[in-house]
């Protein structure tokens, strides 16, 4: 990627600004905490929309399009585009987190909180749970989910650190995530070694909330974009640069990170949002439901089960049987299995297609210390954080377009962009494969036979879509 000069000094006064404005920044996260908590608790008081409730005369409507109409689905864009400017500059959660740890008992951050498996672990629980309880629909849910994420993430920042994010960089359930994507960002904090390294006046310290080594920061996966650190020790600069970056030089990735891409985004996640419109679904439970009658087994199929553990809203018609919480986990994990089965064989005979590395501990070409004997399954994963990411992006924004054909708007447009969106995310997870086996191999046709692998492995992936869209 290459960039004039006047551009990147443009680029490094945009992150000068935004050290240099940090209580007007504040003042913002503030409001949108306000906004943020009136979305929250204001439809928990208010009875149940109707079916001719509408965005405009029933505020629960409204809240529920501005959350995962418009809020989380053009969050979860934003990251590949300016990082994670996100979390350092409007998230309630991380302006909440930050406050509690300011005020809070400070103590040190436990073993146990720094385990790596916990972004897929906390994703993971809580899309099956908003599943169960159908976050996407009921206010209550939302204030379960949501609002239980952000009590937690007020206890943790009290507890632990001074002033710090403990629960943004440890424990958030979509930290992990958009930390994948924050590597496709074309903007990022860089670290000049010699200028750090040169002797400087003495300087006020700079408090990087998300807990970052600034001296040795090299992308932008875990950089919260907030531009405290613009210009410190006249070495770090916000800097444009190849979107691909960080993919093919810096980032090596690892096991819990390729269990997020491949089971958690590309397996769990579709499985979430393809049950409800599955006539597998339908089908499995109808067969099950027909076996439990001939065996005389009938407490399954009541529909006792309290709002938050499985949707129950007799006012509405709708609530959920024990059969129904059973056959949608068993619906998520089969989808889970199927798809991250797939990609994780295509990963795995796409990396024997290379040549050899010689043993855990060895540099790739690009630099990045390789540690496991699956170094290159966890490199070759990265290049498919695009195909993964556009799959979240489609599955919430199907209850914009569901809003938007329930106020009257046309969505003819809607298969044809998804697709398009979803081919072009596809392509770019294809051409990322390209680049990384490059790393290993100049040899064409080898590079072919690892790509191609990969390919073959993403069709249950893109039918799960297929299935999701075309009806």
């Amino acid at each position: 990627m290459t960039v004039t000069p006047g551009f990147r000094a443009r680029v490094a006064r945009a992150g000068d600004f935004l050290r240099d404005h940090q209580r007007g920044i504040r003042r913002l996260q503030w409001s949108i905490v306000g906004l943020y908590l009136v979305l929250l608790l204001v439809p928990v008081f208010l009875p149940l929309p109707d079916r001719t409730a509408s965005i405009f005369n029933h505020f629960t409507v409204f809240a529920q399009f501005a959350f995962w109409g418009l809020w989380w689905p053009f969050v979860l864009i934003s990251i590949p585009l300016f990082g994670r400017a996100w979390c350092g500059l409007f998230c309630p959660e991380g302006t909440l987190t930050e406050w509690a740890s300011r005020h809070g008992r400070g103590r040190a951050i436990p073993r146990w909180m720094r385990w790596g498996g916990w972004p897929l672990v906390a994703f993971s629980l809580t899309t099956i749970y908003g599943q169960l309880i159908s976050v996407y629909q009921y206010p209550w849910a939302v204030a379960a989910i949501l609002g239980g994420s952000t009590l937690a993430a007020m206890g943790v920042g009290w507890l632990y650190g001074k002033d710090k994010r403990v629960w943004c960089k440890y424990l958030c359930p979509v930290s992990g995530v958009f930390n994948l994507l924050a590597k496709l960002s074309p903007w990022y904090y860089r670290v000049d070694a010699d200028a750090w390294r040169a002797p400087v006046r003495r300087t006020a310290s700079i408090n990087c909330a998300p807990l970052l080594p600034l001296r040795t920061m090299q992308g932008a996966a875990e950089c919260h974009m907030c531009g405290r650190c613009s210009d410190y020790r006249g070495a770090i600069t916000l800097s444009p640069r190849s979107p691909e970056a960080e993919i093919v030089h810096v980032s090596g990735g690892n096991a819990w990170q390729t269990g997020l891409i491949v089971f958690g985004l590309m397996g769990l996640a579709p499985g979430a949002f393809l049950w409800s419109a599955s006539p597998w679904y339908v089908s499995l439970k109808q067969a099950l439901a027909a076996w439990l009658v001939q065996a005389d087994i009938y407490w399954p199929l009541a529909d006792t089960a309290p709002w938050f553990i499985l949707t129950h809203y007799p006012q509405v018609n709708d609530s959920f049987s024990w059969l129904d919480g059973v056959v949608i986990l068993l619906f998520i994990f089969a989808t889970a299995a199927v798809v991250a089965g797939s990609v994780l064989a295509g990963l795995w005979l796409a990396d024997r297609n290379l040549p050899a590395l010689e043993r855990p501990g060895v540099r790739a070409a690009s630099g990045v210390l390789l540690r496991s004997p699956l170094a290159g399954v966890h490199m070759l994963a990265q290049g498919l954080i695009p195909a993964a990411g556009i799959g979240v992006f489609l599955g919430l924004s199907a209850t914009t377009l569901s809003l938007l054909q329930h106020e009257g708007v046309a969505t003819g447009w809607a298969n044809p962009a998804r697709f398009s969106l979803l081919s072009l995310a596809l392509l770019w997870s294809l051409r990322f494969q390209w680049r990384l086996a490059g790393l290993r191999t100049p040899g064409f046709w080898r590079r072919v036979s690892a790509v191609a692998a990969v390919a073959l492995s993403l069709a249950p992936f893109a039918w799960v879509w297929v299935l999701l869209f075309v009806r």
